[in-house]
């Protein structure tokens, strides 16, 4: 399986600070916030990596990771995204690298307690289609939100309900077989002119092969000054080797 991190866009929400730098290049707590994700990939095993970036920003990447051999990748690799089509127009350049494998996808800015080892050796033995990983929120209407039957089956995932089915959102940590590239080449923009991550998985559930995990331990995206300053706590008050 291979991993792929999507770390472009804009970081409005944390200007100034993304006026002279990618959002994912950020410290968090004693690390820049690039080095959760690489090292969320390989303590799952998971060696080969491509990063997603764009900006004016994107060669500071390389200048800080290299080639990823003091974080333990065996491989990394980088692509450019051009404007901000969204998670799975990003996702789309990823299609070369992964070269009919099984993959993980990760946003930059998703920071965990605990680790993914236990996911990823389950979907690497699932047939064929997708998981989600899952973490109860107190605040769902911000993110993609998983709607339950009675047998706790997911029956939809709506992105950004104005009236959540259930505090139950999706995190930025996902995995896909090869067939997310034809879906995500397939979709149409959504209201805000993106093509939609949460419209990718939907396909997976009606298609009847999405699974899903309830993730352990804490997790937090760090896209705003709030979730900055909360994932710093959390890797301050967890000690520096957070991931085990």
């Amino acid at each position: 399986m291979k991993g792929v991190i999507l770390a472009g866009g804009l970081g409005s929400r944390l200007r100034p600070l993304t006026s002279v730098t990618n959002k994912h290049l950020l410290p968090v707590y004693d690390k820049p916030m690039i080095y959760y994700p690489i090292e969320c990939l390989v303590n799952a095993g998971i060696k080969e990596i491509l990063i997603v970036t764009g900006g004016e920003h994107a060669g500071d990447f390389l200048k800080l990771l290299k080639n990823g051999k003091e974080l333990g990748v065996n491989h990394l690799e980088y692509a450019y995204q051009e404007g901000e089509g969204g998670i799975a127009d990003a996702l789309r350049l990823a299609e070369d690298f992964a070269d009919g494998d099984k993959i993980c996808v990760i946003l930059g800015d998703n920071i965990i307690e605990k680790n993914i080892r236990k996911a990823a050796g389950e979907f690497f033995t699932q047939k064929s289609g997708a998981k989600v990983l899952l973490k109860e929120v107190e605040d769902p209407q911000r993110f993609g939100v998983v709607a339950l039957d009675e047998n706790q089956k997911v029956i939809d995932i709506i992105e950004k309900p104005a009236d959540p089915p259930s505090n139950l959102a999706v995190t930025g940590i996902y995995f896909y077989d090869a067939d997310v590239f034809d879906m995500c080449n397939s979709l149409e923009p959504s209201a805000r002119g993106e093509l939609e991550i949460t419209d990718v998985n939907n396909f997976y559930l009606k298609r009847g092969d999405l699974s899903y995990e309830i993730l352990e331990g804490w997790w937090t995206d760090a896209g705003t000054f709030e979730s900055l300053h909360r994932a710093s706590k959390y890797v301050a008050e967890s000690g520096a080797n957070h991931a085990d």
